[in-house]
């Protein structure tokens, strides 16, 4: 049988382990996934030390535009996550303006023609003024679902109340994806940033309490409205155990969870003392004694998906006095490498890091076609070298930020390659055009 591509002796991940095989792939789709010693191709990718995974994907970025082009746009962006190996983005509502009318969503569907490197999708944001909308809105072509944020945002995307929470719940029913921190609490406490003046204070700031509160809040009005929500970017110890007992309690389908690279990999103080603004983040990275809950949330199951919140900032912006710097790092480029380095270091194993990141965010979702690997899907796969030794350098980063807090770490695992339907898109570092990336598509549930 002749193939457009065949990939050849890789290690290929096939429900839930790896299997070293062969993948045919013609007209965009997988053919076969067996030994193809006899068959011809037009293209063969010797992938022997390799691992082929399914399409890896990140589930929260903020790629900038509209309105904050000098960040990131969504061409940089989406090329800066496709030569990390990420196949696929959800990008967030908080652009100016807010991504909150049918208008909007459009406008950055539009946006991405010719433009995006990556499959991509977009957060519709709640409003308070937006909430009888939001049920057609979520179901919009290129939408992913619905954001709230209870703290940390502006103008009408801030829904920090109960009311009007469960108001959103309310309407609609795909998973809604939570920024859960007490807007009430981060006011009463913000003068504890201004008499510090100093990024060390921003976890004292914006404590766990803070987090927790939140959280317990949107969970109760989750289990009322019977409405499944998605907790991003859960950072302290503390929420991952009452999200465990919830999850335990209630469903693990009516509550997901994400967590961070960053969490994971740098703590307070050392990461403020040595990075300074460059690691402030909302919610803020913690101490150490928090990183380690966190890891035991990995273990135990209670975290479903690992994402970045790639938020840049010029380095101009985050060189203001602290607390008018503002919050957010890039992350999208170099979530497989400082990954792939902790299974290299034994924290995880590479079966757990596919999960969270390639199979997870499929199947929690409902994204058509992504999340495995078998005949008659389309050919969207992440290829890995663990082995591989590199340095994270400036040169090598896309991110129109022009920085990452992991500059200069050497890490062990590598994205090698991606294919984006058939076509490979990425290979050893070198962006392979023409735009390949297409609107995600995702099952009503």
């Amino acid at each position: 049988m002749h193939f457009d591509i065949i990939i050849q002796n890789g290690k290929v991940y096939l429900d839930g382990r790896f299997v070293e095989t062969d993948i045919g792939i013609k007209n965009g789709n997988i053919e076969a996934i067996t030994t193809l010693n006899n068959s011809t191709a037009d293209k063969t990718i010797e992938a022997h030390g390799l691992h082929v995974l399914p399409g890896a994907i990140d589930s929260q970025v903020h790629f900038r535009e509209p309105g904050l082009e000098h960040k990131e746009d969504l061409e940089t962006g989406t090329k800066s996550a496709l030569r990390g190996g990420i196949t696929g983005v959800f990008e967030m509502p908080n652009t100016k303006p807010s991504t909150t009318t049918a208008e909007a969503i459009q406008d950055k569907v539009n946006r991405m023609k010719n433009r995006a490197w990556c499959d991509f999708s977009f957060y519709v944001g709640a409003a308070t003024d937006n909430i009888s909308q939001l049920p057609e809105l979520e179901k919009m072509p290129g939408t992913c679902g619905v954001k709230i944020f209870m703290g940390s945002s502006t103008g009408s995307l801030l829904v920090p109340d109960d009311f009007h929470l469960e108001k959103v719940l309310k309407n609609g029913r795909r998973r809604v994806a939570i920024h859960a921190e007490d807007e009430y609490r981060l006011k009463e406490r913000f003068h504890l940033a201004q008499e510090s003046g100093s990024p060390v204070s921003h976890p004292i700031w914006r404590d766990e309490e803070s987090a927790l509160i939140a959280t317990k809040r949107i969970v109760e009005i989750s289990k009322r409205t019977y409405r499944p929500i998605h907790l991003l970017h859960v950072s302290s110890y503390q929420e991952m155990q009452f999200l465990k007992k919830q999850k335990d309690l209630v469903s693990k389908e009516l509550i997901t969870v994400e967590c961070l690279p960053q969490y994971l990999t740098l703590h307070a103080p050392d990461c403020y003392e040595r990075l300074g603004t460059l690691a402030q983040m909302n919610p803020p990275i913690r101490s150490k004694e928090h990183s380690e809950g966190l890891w035991k949330a990995i273990h135990d199951g209670t975290v479903d998906v690992l994402a970045t919140d790639h938020a840049p900032h010029t380095l101009q912006e985050k060189q203001k006095p602290y607390p008018e710097s503002p919050s957010g790092m890039p992350g999208v480029q170099t979530l497989l490498p400082i990954m792939l380095n902790h299974v290299h270091e034994g924290r995880i194993s590479l079966e757990k890091l596919v999960e969270l990141v390639c199979v997870n965010p499929a199947k929690i979702f409902g994204i058509k076609g992504r999340g495995f690997i078998k005949v008659g899907v389309p050919a969207t796969l992440t290829i890995i070298d663990t082995k591989a030794e590199r340095e994270i350098t400036s040169d090598w980063l896309l991110s129109k930020c022009g920085w990452s807090p992991y500059e200069g770490m050497t890490v062990t695992g590598w994205p090698v390659g991606v294919l984006l339907k058939g076509m490979i898109a990425m290979w050893e570092d070198e962006i392979i055009g023409p735009t390949h990336g297409q609107a995600l598509e995702f099952s009503e549930k």
